[in-house]
C-alpha cells in the first residue's frame, strides 16, 4: 500500500496544467480530469466536500463563513473540526490504523489526524498578534521553524500574500514525509500561491507563465520527498478564478430599502444582526441573505433580484436545487453573475466605516473582504505605513494598521460559481484505474482516497 500525497493547488485549471513542467508530467504518467466544482466554489465547502464525499447541505459548511444562529454572529474562517457534520476521511482511514497529516487545509483543530499544521496567530490582551503556527504534536512547531525558518505569514494573508508561504509549506510537506518512522499514509497539503494575483488583476491579466511555474517550483520538495518515500502524488483543487466587473454592494442596498440596521458608535458603524430584518453574509459570488421575519421574504428577494449583477436567487426548498438547503445558509441564498461578486460592505459613508475595515481582519469582518489583498492606493507609501504602524504595536503602543482599501472596484478577480468550460475547472491529477467519466464530482474525492487504501466506504 503506498502512502498518498494529495496537493491542493488551489486555481490550477487543465488550461494552465502545460505551464506547470513537473506537474504536467505527472499528470502524463497518470491521468487528469476536470473537477466538477460544489456551490458555493470557495475554499471551505470545496475542502469539506472532497473529504466528506458530501455536499454543503450535508457536511454543513456553507461557505466560508456563516451566521451562527445561536449568537446571531457572523463568524469566518473557523478552524474547528467539529464543524463538520460529516465524517471526513481522514477519520475513516484513523479507524484503520493508517496515519494521517493535514497541513494547512481548513478545520485543523481537533481534526483525526496524526499530525496537523495550521496558521495561528498568538493574540495578546492589549490587542497585539504574535504570527505562528499550531502544530499537533505541539513539538513540531519547534522543529519546523527551526528547520524552514518562522512561517511567513504576512505572504499567506493580506496586501503581501504571495509565493513564500506555498514554498515554505511545500518544504514543511517534504519534512513530514521524509521524518523519521517514515511517512504517513495519507498527507494533505494546501498550497494557495495561485490564489492571490488572479483576485487582485483578475485572471485575464495575470502572467500565468510566470505564477504557474512558480507553483511547480514550490512543488518539487514535497514532489521529489514523495519520490524518495514511494509515495503517489494527486492534485485536487478547489475552484476557477474568474473575471469580474462588478461589485454588488447587497447589503448597502438592504440598507437603502430599509431593511438593514447599522449601530454607530466610537469606532464607526457595526453590522446590527438582531434589529435588520435583513442582511448578507456575503462570500465571493455567493451571499446568503438572512430574513428576521418570513413574512418578509417575498418582499426582501423582490428588492434583490433587480439588481445589476444578481443572477439567481433561491429561498427555502428551492436551495437544494443548488446543494445549499442547510439551516447555516440564509434564506435566501444569492448567486451573481460570472462578470460580478458580492462585497460586504453596510455603511452608506467611508467616513462611518467600522475601524477594522481598512485593515486585514479576517475574523471581524461580517463577510470576505479581497480589498485585503490592496494597499489603498490613496496611500502616499501603504508598504511604508503598514510597517510603520506594526513597529509601533510592536513598542506596545495601540495602533490600527489602517491600509485596506475600501473600494471594492479594485477587485478584477473572484470565485463561488461553477465554471462551464471544462478546460478552465479545476484540474485532478490522479493514479490507479482512470475514471470513465470526462469530468469527476469533487465528491468523489473521498471514495478514491478510500479505495486508494483498500477502504469500504461507510
Amino acid at each position: 500500500m503506498q502512502p498518498l500525497v494529495i496537493l491542493n493547488t488551489v486555481g490550477l485549471t487543465s488550461r494552465l496544467l502545460p505551464l506547470a513542467p513537473r506537474l504536467h508530467a505527472l499528470s502524463q504518467a497518470q491521468w487528469s480530469r476536470p473537477l466538477q466544482e460544489v456551490l458555493p466554489a470557495v475554499t471551505c465547502s470545496a475542502q469539506a466536500s472532497m473529504l466528506t464525499g458530501k455536499l454543503p447541505q450535508e457536511h454543513g459548511i456553507v461557505g466560508n463563513g456563516w451566521l451562527f444562529r445561536d449568537s446571531m454572529e457572523v463568524r469566518f474562517w473557523q478552524q474547528s473540526n467539529r464543524l463538520i457534520q460529516a465524517e471526513p476521511v481522514y477519520a475513516a482511514l484513523q479507524k484503520q490504523g493508517l496515519r494521517c497529516a493535514k497541513l494547512f487545509w481548513w478545520f485543523n483543530q481537533g481534526a483525526a489526524v496524526d499530525l496537523a499544521v495550521t496558521p495561528k496567530p498568538h493574540y495578546g490582551a492589549d490587542g497585539s498578534k504574535a504570527f505562528d503556527v499550531q502544530t499537533y504534536p505541539e513539538a513540531w512547531a519547534a522543529r519546523l521553524t527551526q528547520k524552514l525558518g518562522p512561517f511567513p505569514f504576512p505572504s499567506f494573508w493580506g496586501p503581501m500574500a504571495g509565493l513564500p508561504c506555498t514554498e515554505w509549506i511545500g518544504r514543511c510537506a517534504a519534512e513530514v514525509l521524509l521524518a523519521e518512522g517514515g511517512p504517513p499514509q495519507l498527507t494533505l497539503t494546501y498550497l494557495p500561491h495561485l490564489d492571490y494575483e488572479p483576485q487582485r488583476l483578475g485572471p485575464n491579466q495575470c502572467d500565468w507563465k510566470k505564477l504557474v511555474g512558480e507553483l511547480d517550483a514550490a512543488c518539487a520538495p514535497v514532489l521529489d520527498a514523495a519520490k524518495k518515500t514511494g509515495a503517489v502524488v494527486w492534485i485536487v483543487n478547489e475552484y476557477t478564478h474568474v473575471q469580474v466587473e462588478q461589485p454588488i454592494y447587497l447589503n448597502r442596498i438592504l440598507r437603502q430599502a430599509g431593511l438593514l440596521v447599522a449601530r454607530d458608535g466610537p469606532f464607526g458603524e457595526q453590522l446590527e444582526t438582531y434589529a435588520s430584518a435583513a442582511f448578507a453574509v456575503c462570500d465571493h459570488q455567493v451571499a446568503h441573505v438572512h430574513v428576521h421575519d418570513p413574512t418578509q421574504t417575498a418582499k426582501v428577494r423582490e428588492v434583490i433580484v433587480q439588481q445589476p449583477g444578481v443572477d439567481r436567487v433561491y429561498a427555502g426548498d428551492e436551495r437544494a436545487e443548488i446543494g445549499l438547503n442547510h439551516s447555516r445558509a440564509g434564506d435566501l441564498v444569492v448567486l451573481a453573475k460570472p462578470n460580478a461578486w458580492v462585497a460586504y460592505p453596510f455603511w452608506l459613508d467611508d467616513r462611518r466605516a467600522p475601524d477594522y475595515a481598512r485593515t486585514v481582519d479576517i475574523h471581524r469582518k461580517p463577510g470576505y473582504d479581497p480589498c485585503e489583498l490592496f494597499f489603498d492606493p490613496q496611500l502616499l507609501w501603504g508598504k511604508g505605513r503598514a510597517f510603520g504602524k506594526i513597529g509601533l504595536k510592536k513598542l506596545g503602543l495601540r495602533t490600527l494598521v489602517d491600509v485596506i482599501p475600501l473600494d471594492a472596484s479594485l477587485v478584477k478577480g473572484s470565485h463561488g460559481l461553477c465554471v462551464s468550460d471544462p478546460q478552465d475547472k479545476p484540474v485532478l491529477i490522479g493514479s490507479g484505474p482512470a475514471p470513465e467519466t470526462q469530468i469527476v464530482q469533487q465528491t468523489d474525492i473521498r471514495g478514491r482516497i478510500l479505495h486508494h487504501f483498500g477502504v469500504s466506504d461507510r
